[in-house]
């Protein structure tokens, strides 16, 4: 009897967390550490209680994104917890991580220092396993793709208008986008009650579009870009009762997307 096939071990991050760094990224790479020094406080100011600042020195395993030259090792500072005793955390020789991190201007005008990059967030160094490799890779390949869905951020305007039948009705939600691109969220409801929703990626507001799956880049960007309850000031002119089931609409969206789950805090621009 064939013995069953072993579970490929799932990312300890979720498709929110590595989406974050991802998207705020220019230079996403495998890295091995070499060599790794933890500051002193006085030489580590702004670091957060409970965590300790390092100077990494690492070599360069794979460039996963990135344009122009990099060196073979590279240096940078990271910020990781304190363990239980409150000392800082062991980087190990050859510990395999993931660097999610910007270029570092060198001292010379249109010169970069290819030996140093800055990291996007404080502690934006994940241990490395496969998985989350393979989730950094699709994610990315989502975000490069032509009319890559963008980040969302607000609701422009709206409204709401009842059908022909009683208990029929549309809402159509405008988003304000990072990008400047036009992406709409679009409700139907049945004379049964029933409610269809969509979301429109483009200049065309299309009410049979697909429904975000989960663990996509637009799911990730309506999850974790939407605010959490409609705002009723963007749909002036609306009569109040159309704007309340604006609201009653935008949150079935809510509840549809689900949580926007993260394990970490993300980068702060």
């Amino acid at each position: 009897m064939q013995a069953p096939a072993a579970t490929a071990a799932a990312s300890p991050y979720s498709y929110a967390d590595v989406a974050d760094l991802a998207a705020a990224a220019p230079i996403v790479l495998h890295a091995r550490i070499y060599k790794a020094t933890a500051l002193k406080p006085e030489r580590a100011p702004g670091v957060a209680a409970g965590y300790a600042r390092f100077y990494v020195e690492s070599d360069v395993v794979s460039l996963i994104r990135g344009a122009g030259p990099l060196a073979a090792r590279i240096s940078y500072l990271v910020d990781l917890p304190l363990d239980a005793k409150g000392k800082p955390a062991k980087l190990k020789k050859k510990q395999p991580v993931l660097l999610f991190a910007r270029p570092v201007a060198g001292a010379a005008a249109g010169t970069s220092n290819t030996g140093s990059v800055r990291l996007i967030a404080p502690d934006a160094q994940l241990p490395w396993d496969s998985a989350t490799e393979a989730q950094v890779r699709s994610v990315l390949t989502e975000l490069v793709k032509p009319g890559a869905p963008p980040a969302i951020t607000g609701i422009a305007n709206g409204f709401h208008v009842p059908g022909t039948l009683p208990g029929e009705g549309e809402t159509q939600l405008f988003l304000n986008t990072s990008t400047g691109d036009p992406v709409s969220l679009t409700i139907l409801t049945a004379a049964d009650g029933s409610r269809r929703w969509a979301a429109a990626f483009g200049e065309i507001v299309d009410g049979s579009a697909a429904v975000p799956q989960r663990n996509t880049l637009a799911w990730y960007r309506l999850a974790c870009g939407l605010p959490r309850q409609l705002p009723l000031s963007k749909l002036a002119g609306t009569a109040p009762e159309d704007r309340r089931k604006a609201a009653s609409d935008y949150a079935i969206i809510l509840g549809a997307l689900g949580e926007c789950t993260r394990t970490r805090k993300p980068p702060v621009d």
